[in-house]
Parts: C-alpha cells; structure tokens; sequence
C-alpha cells in the first residue's frame, strides 16, 4: 500500500513562510520522480516543483522560482517545499506527486494534499 502523506500547510499572512512535507510509505522515494503541484480556487491544477532523478536538478514554475524551493531527504524518505514571501495568489492546495515506470508503464501516486491559505 503505497502512499503519500503531505502536512505543514495553514493560514499565514502575506510575505510569510511555511514548509510543507511529504513523507511516502510503503516505497522508496527515491527510486521516483518527486513533484509538487497546487491548485488554486476556480483553477487547473499546475506544477510548481519537480526533482525528476534522484540527486538530479530541480525545476520550477517560472512564477515560483525564485521564492520556493523543493528539496528531498531520503533518509526520512521525505520531500519538501519551502514556500517563502507568500502572496494571497498562492492561497491552493498543494499535492505531491510520486512517478516511475513499472514494466514500461507508467505508474502515480497522489498525496491527498494540504491547503495553504495567504492573507492579505
């Protein structure tokens, strides 16, 4: 029974910090490709952070890039994200995302996500 279980959101006010976790169980984390997504009210879901192989770059959305920063430890089988000068317009859930290929298919996990509220 693979899972992922994300925590650390909450209500903060503009320009704050917070850094939510997701801790996976039932797998080894590093053998996946690791993301982060959010979604925001009346909006698709969209990517705000990825470590695609283990020990390998992370990329971010352009609109986060210089204010989020993802990272992973493996010992606690753990990803992170650290979201800092916070804006109302990151108010969303946020999920994590567990990717690989199993016998050439495609296979994801989903946390059940935590909600981040700004306020202004």
């Amino acid at each position: 029974q693979e899972q992922l279980v994300e925590s650390g959101g909450g209500l903060v006010h503009a320009g704050g910090s917070l850094r939510l976790s997701c801790t996976a169980s039932g797998f080894t984390l590093s053998d996946y490709a690791m993301s982060w997504y959010r979604q925001r009210p009346g909006k698709e879901r969209e990517l705000v952070a990825e470590i695609i192989t283990d020990g390998g770059a992370t990329n971010y959305a352009d609109s986060m890039k210089d204010r989020f920063t993802m990272s992973k430890d493996n010992a606690k089988n753990t990803v992170y994200l650290q979201m800092n000068s916070l804006k109302s317009e990151d108010t969303a859930v946020y999920y994590c995302l567990a990717s690989t290929r199993r016998l050439g298919f495609r296979v994801n996990y989903w946390g059940q996500g935590t909600q981040v509220t700004v306020s202004s």
